[in-house]
């Protein structure tokens, strides 16, 4: 079997970063994509901010400081200031050397906090491309490859074109798959499964923040499209007229979600003047697609909306970061993006841009580099290794085939868990706890019965991947007796100073929970 240096597994923003830095340092980097590479994913589906300040003290100091109390200073300097800085010279470098189209000012300054989705990614693509990097559009990987002694050395790929599977036998993986939305449909989330998660597990990593799962994003009702910063201009209504009391998109995203248990709730963003409306369809083209269509002006007309799950995608919560170049402790193993916890650099909270979009750029450019001097180091002794497939359940039942769910059934019983506000966003221990037993079942069942023989294999992973995030995120929901960041407790409502430490969360049949024992800032940070 031949060997690569470096396997990326995602073709998002924090993939083709990776890329672009493993294949600079002269690995050679294969990257495979659950969809296609450069039009599959949240960010290719939308445009996004970027968390992009000038290195000026004043300004980096009220960049930092802006949301430590909201992720209930569970966020770390040192490693918000590093970002800070590679984003800073990322997006510099997508400008310069990607040649990425940024808008310019009257005054000819060139405006780099924000990109136009398909276009960055489009960009992203090509340059991947042209650093000589191998894509495999379309193959979702099904799990991670192990040496004997528990080493990483690549993945087996499901490749949707022809039904096959093909081994990728590399000395260093990085993980860039995306966190977990549920299949609830929001714009650009239905290839975010939570699969990386689940592989990196299996392989005997951690999780951190858990807790920190419960994004929900304001939507018309009558599409998926999510741009909840939109909605900072809206007034919303109950059906009869009134204005709802309490309810905003910042702080008041709860009334709206126990309005819409009993009655809908409608909007209109007439808080913008002529110079935002005329700003926002510039910015956001596709939000207004689906109302222009329907005669409906969002600025003058109600209409109404919902909420949708954004779990882990919007979360901070991911695979534990144990290393300055995003290593998971698993020896071969890096992660990036959504699928590694960004608390280091949000806390408990984050929004749908800005600090997301800059966690991609920095942590897929670490993971990168870094899993390229891992693998360049094993040098070329590796390749004979054998390799054995970390995957467990939806490959390896332990039971009679017949006795579990098809996967389809399994995402209908999970969804019935996380979806409904008074379970997920309303959260409240007596609705929690049911909702971990009713997923626990569903699990065994699952571990016991679930194969992907007659099925799409990648699909029946996926499946028992956003299986074991319900079970991981309600677990740590449990165990976070308090309300901080996004985790709220409606039994328990206020802060507790004893519990400012984050908690770190692992296992499969078993999950544990736990405090994290040190915060990575006393770790050594070395530039990656």
């Amino acid at each position: 079997m031949t060997e690569i240096d470096v396997l990326v597994l995602g073709g998002g923003p924090a993939g083709t970063w990776a890329a672009l830095k493993a294949a600079a340092t002269g690995a050679s980097v294969t990257l495979a994509d659950k969809g296609f590479c450069g039009s599959s994913g949240a960010t290719a589906a939308a445009g996004t901010g970027i968390w992009y300040v000038r290195p000026e003290a004043e300004l980096r100091e009220k960049a930092m400081a802006s949301r430590e109390a909201l992720g209930g200073h569970l966020a770390d300097r040192e490693w918000m200031t590093r970002v800070l800085d590679e984003t800073f010279d990322r997006v510099n470098e997508l400008a310069e050397a990607g040649r990425y189209p940024f808008p310019v000012s009257p005054d000819g300054t060139s405006l780099r906090t924000g990109v136009q989705g398909p276009e960055y990614m489009k960009r992203q693509r090509l340059r991947v491309q042209r650093a000589g990097v191998t894509i495999l559009d379309h193959s979702p990987a099904l799990e991670l490859l192990r040496t004997a002694d528990g080493t990483v050395a690549g993945a087996r790929l499901h490749r949707l074109a022809d039904g096959t599977r093909v081994d990728i036998a590399a000395r260093a993986v990085v993980l860039a798959t995306g966190g977990c939305a549920f299949l609830s449909k929001t714009l650009g989330c239905n290839v975010n499964t939570g699969d990386g998660a689940l592989m990196a597990v299996e392989a005997g990593a951690e999780l951190s923040g858990m807790e920190f799962s419960n994004a929900y994003a304001i939507a018309p009702e009558f599409t998926s499209v999510t741009k909840t910063a939109y909605y900072g201009f809206a007034t919303f209504y109950l059906g009869n007229g009134e204005v709802l009391k309490g309810a905003s998109s910042k702080g008041g995203r709860s009334v709206i979600a126990r309005t819409l248990l009993s009655e809908p709730v409608f909007c209109t963003l007439d808080q913008a003047d002529e110079t935002q409306r005329r700003a926002m369809r510039v910015g956001q083209p596709n939000f207004f697609l689906t109302f222009d269509r329907l005669g409906i002006d969002p600025f003058t007309d109600r209409f109404p909306i919902t909420l949708l799950l954004e779990g882990t995608v919007r979360g901070t919560g991911g695979v534990r970061v144990a290393g300055a170049d995003c290593s998971t402790g698993v020896p071969g193993l890096y992660v990036a993006g959504d699928v590694a916890t960004r608390e280091l650099i949000c806390g408990g909270f984050t929004g749908g841009g800005s600090h997301n979009a800059a966690w991609a750029m920095s942590s897929g450019s670490w993971a990168g580099a870094g899993a390229a001097r891992y693998a360049l180091r094993q040098g070329n002794s590796s390749g004979d290794r054998k390799r054995f497939g970390a995957g467990e359940i939806g490959l390896r039942p332990t039971g009679r085939i017949d006795s579990g769910l098809s996967h389809g059934e399994i995402v209908a019983a999970v969804q019935r868990e996380v979806l409904p506000y008074e379970k997920n966003y309303l959260r409240h221990g007596d609705r929690l706890r049911p909702a971990l037993a009713a997923l626990d079942d569903v699990w065994f069942t699952a571990r016991e019965g679930l194969d992907h023989a007659g099925a799409d294999p990648s699909k029946v992973r996926s499946a028992a991947a956003m299986t074991a995030h319900a079970r991981w995120m309600y677990t740590a929901a449990l165990a976070r007796t308090e309300s901080r960041g996004m985790a709220r407790r409606e039994e328990f409502p206020d802060l507790d100073p004893a519990q400012h430490h984050r908690l770190l969360t692992g296992g499969l049949d078993e999950i544990w929970t736990a405090p994290e024992p040190v915060f990575l800032a006393g770790a050594e940070l070395v530039s990656a």
